[in-house]
């Protein structure tokens, strides 16, 4: 029997599959990861299971973004510009929270790997 806890766990560890390609240097969005696990009205979910990545380095939460590359989950992280330094330390640029040129920074694993977790569910 699944309870609701499992289905979480299970939600977060396909969304911890995706995140852990995301190549340095690269940017990808909340809702690119859950369209590429199959669940694309769960962006907020995703957030939540960036926020639940504290203790998961492999898991690099810094870059996911929103759909328009702001830094909306920077508030997660230790010390107020945290995020940005990650993503500036891999040659990302940030400006006023919002990653400059979005579009050229952006991975999305859906396209970039042809992955697809829907089979999994």
């Amino acid at each position: 029997m699944s309870t609701a806890k499992n289905d979480k766990s299970d939600f977060f560890e396909r969304v911890y599959r995706v995140a852990e390609r995301i190549p340095e240097g690269r940017v990808t969005s909340y809702g690119a990861i859950a369209k590429a696990i199959g669940a694309p009205k769960s962006a907020r979910m995703v957030g939540y299971a960036m926020n639940a990545s504290i203790n998961r380095p492999e898991v690099p939460a810094h870059r996911v973004v929103n759909r328009i590359g702001m830094l909306t989950g920077k508030h997660y992280f230790q010390g107020s510009n945290l995020m940005q330094q990650l993503l500036e330390n891999e040659g990302v640029e940030v400006v006023e929270d919002c990653i400059v040129n979005f579009e050229k920074h952006f991975w999305d694993p859906i396209t970039e790997l042809g992955l697809d977790f829907t089979a999994q569910e």
